[in-house]
């Protein structure tokens, strides 16, 4: 016959699993955001985490901290952040990652348009990330030369070609030597002109002007992103039909883009998240690689401009914004 004591036992036994289900399910989590802008698309974030059982309000808080395209706000953002002691961080691009990076090497850093994970240093390998940080790559050393491609396809008889690049962006460097590659398989000629501010932007565009350049590829950063509407301006303003990384700098006024659907990273990072939360490692999370790309084009903005797109590449395009 069992004793009292084993009776005990089995008794918590059956009922610690049960007890430690309901403690989950309750537990408020912290999720830390570092991100560029705080865009319509975010909400994307939220409505994967609600799918998964994480509700703000319930047992889910949401940390913000917006870079609006400043990368000199990056360290001061980030250490608010890692104060905090969040759960998860996610950082939106390399930048942010960078500045998270150098905080933590325990708490979980979740990265959604990464361009070059493994050539930051921020990943030991995409398959086996090895450390803390695991996410989604933008693949932007690849994706900035078929930028190239695909500008030279859009505007055919442009032979000098501005590459406006951001120099606190890690990533940049290896994204200009793929483009170098390009520019010379592709007989172009290249003008380079750097900005790390908007305050830049004009002296950059004076520069792409007096070099006589006939088409413009902006390597995607934050500050390209935040300053889509400014860009879209100077380009006009100095005739230069641009080439963007992103479909938001063609609704505000750029010529055309190509680049990842931003919010299908967004979902996808807040799978990781959710999976971090429930106990999986960041090094044992092998990052993912972008699924979707995307082709828009202004047709509105080739009329102002003068240029006279190929019928081929506007049927290609995911959309056409006039």
């Amino acid at each position: 016959m069992p004793s009292r004591r084993t009776l005990i036992a089995s008794a918590l036994g059956a009922f610690l699993p049960l007890a430690y289900a309901q403690q989950a399910a309750t537990r408020v989590v912290r999720v830390g955001l570092f991100a560029n802008t705080p865009e319509p698309q975010w909400e994307a974030f939220r409505r994967t985490l609600r799918e998964h059982g994480w509700v703000e309000g319930r047992n889910l808080v949401i940390e913000e901290r917006w870079m609006m395209g400043d990368a000199r706000k990056a360290a001061e953002l980030a250490k608010s952040l890692v104060v905090l002691e969040p759960d998860v961080l996610v950082a939106s691009s390399s930048t942010q990652t960078e500045a998270l990076r150098s905080l933590t090497s325990k708490i979980p850093i979740v990265f959604l348009l990464h361009a070059d994970p493994v050539g930051a240093g921020h990943v030991a390998s995409m398959a086996r990330p090895g450390g803390n940080i695991t996410g989604l790559s933008q693949l932007m050393t690849e994706v900035s030369a078929k930028m190239l491609q695909m500008l030279h396809e859009a505007v055919p008889r442009a032979m000098r070609i501005g590459v406006l690049w951001n120099p606190s962006t890690p990533t940049h460097p290896a994204a200009l030597k793929a483009i170098d590659s390009a520019i010379e398989r592709l007989g172009l000629r290249a003008v380079m002109a750097e900005a790390k501010s908007a305050e830049e932007l004009p002296s950059a565009f004076a520069t792409l002007t007096r070099e006589r350049v006939e088409a413009l590829l902006v390597v995607p950063s934050p500050l390209a992103f935040r300053e889509r509407a400014r860009l879209a301006e100077l380009c006009l303003a100095h005739r230069i039909p641009g080439m963007f990384g992103f479909r938001q700098n063609v609704e505000a006024g750029g010529l055309v883009s190509y680049g990842v659907d931003i919010q299908d990273q967004i979902a996808r990072a807040a799978v990781f998240v959710d999976r971090i939360l429930r106990g999986a490692k960041p090094a044992d999370l092998p990052v993912e690689q972008a699924m979707k790309f995307e082709l828009a084009i202004n047709t509105k903005t080739a009329s102002t401009l003068g240029v006279a797109v190929p019928q081929a590449v506007l049927m290609r395009a995911d959309k056409l914004v006039d």
